[in-house]
């Protein structure tokens, strides 16, 4: 499965247990807030002043190894 900008935060943390520490490393400490779990992972790193791409880059990768 693949990350996408426009997926939630929430939904993106149901897919494995260890992107929250991939959040966590880049800034976005918001994972346990109930509306940031709403957010798109877009929104929610504009938010944080974080690099999207950059976070989406580091997130597929994580699951890619979890082939």
């Amino acid at each position: 499965m693949t990350v996408t900008m426009d997926m939630s935060i929430g939904d993106i943390l149901k897919m494995d247990g260890g992107i929250e520490k991939v959040l966590l490393d880049h800034g976005m400490h918001c994972t346990q807030c109930p509306v940031a779990r709403m957010e798109s992972l877009a929104d929610a790193c504009r938010a944080h002043g974080v690099d999207a791409g950059a976070l989406q880059a580091k997130i597929n990768d994580y699951l890619a190894k979890k082939e």
